[in-house]
């Protein structure tokens, strides 16, 4: 019989430890966020979801081009060495599987340490990022990015093409944050919205020193600071709201409790974001509300939280 040829399992490959990702930064990410498939995109629009797949196979060899959150996974995986590995990059996307290789060999091609990756073959990616509860998801799929946010999940909708930009800060990470909606949750939006700036202002100006709530990018925040600490990443972050004084004494006093430290501050009140972007140059922005991605996305990685009552009723691509 079959099982009298078999060698006895020891105790201890019975009882091997799984790999955990407990004591990582997870970042979760796309195909189509890590990489620019624009042009097979294309393909898929204008054909058929098997021409997309034969463009796949036809390009397997062919090294995609950076996306819009290449750069911040790149300075990420540096921070890993073969004794510390702290950033763990999963892939998570709609692909099939074949066309996961050529997302593999450009991620290799590149020198992108990622081993790690789920291919649903155009199925709900979603409950596949669920189990590894990144600090962040990116991803082109508004759909999944929502269904993350709905479960706490920090995430963000990236779009298809980057922007070619120089990268004036290769050996710093640069990162871009609007506050409410973003860092703080959306209560004093609300506000805003239904009442007016003055009323805003006001009520603003009596809770200075009551801190905001934690917004659903906070603990992407949080977990960047961890790292920072045991690993000196040399990091400079942005607040770039359309708050203005007197309302941004409780936004500061906000991030100081949270031990937060912003190292550049600009408030808006009202002005175009896209400029002051371009300025900072980070490797990503953040914003809630599509009127100030839009202008930005030529100039800048931009990626769109849609959470809270900016985004209510307008779930899009």
């Amino acid at each position: 019989m079959w099982a009298a040829t078999l060698s006895p399992v020891t105790r201890t490959e019975a009882t091997a430890v799984p790999y955990t990702l407990d004591d990582k930064l997870v970042i979760a990410v796309s195909s189509t966020a890590l990489f620019d498939f624009s042009e097979a995109d294309q393909v898929f629009q204008e054909h058929n979801e098997e021409a997309y797949m034969a463009y796949q196979r036809r390009h397997v060899d062919v090294p995609a081009r950076p996306g819009v959150a290449f750069k911040l996974v790149e300075k990420l995986l540096r921070l890993n060495s073969p004794e510390h590995s702290p950033v763990e990059v999963i892939l998570v996307s709609r692909n099939d599987p074949f066309s996961g290789l050529r997302v593999f060999r450009s991620s290799n091609e590149c020198d992108l340490a990622i081993t790690r990756g789920v291919f649903t073959g155009g199925a709900n990616p979603f409950p596949y990022v669920r189990p590894v509860r990144p600090v962040l998801y990116l991803s082109t799929d508004e759909g999944a990015v929502r269904e993350a946010l709905a479960e706490g999940i920090p995430a963000a909708r990236v779009g298809l093409q980057a922007p070619e930009v120089v990268d004036k800060y290769p050996d710093e990470l640069r990162l871009a944050f609007d506050g409410d909606g973003v860092l703080f949750d959306d209560s004093s939006e609300r506000i805003y919205q239904r009442f007016g700036i003055q009323t805003f202002h006001d009520h603003e100006s009596s809770k200075a020193k009551v801190p905001l709530n934690p917004g659903p990018l906070k603990p992407f925040v949080d977990a960047l600071k961890q790292v920072q600490a045991a690993t000196g990443l040399r990091n400079r972050l942005a607040l770039i709201t359309a708050r203005n004084a007197p309302s941004h004494e409780r936004a500061l006093r906000t991030l100081d409790a949270w031990g937060i430290q912003v190292h550049e501050a600009m408030f808006l009140g009202g002005l175009e974001k896209a400029p002051f972007i371009q300025a900072f140059a980070p490797d990503i922005f953040f914003d809630d509300q599509r009127t100030h991605i839009e202008p930005a996305a030529g100039i800048a990685a931009v990626a769109h939280v849609p959470f809270g009552v900016s985004n209510e009723g307008r779930a899009g691509r």
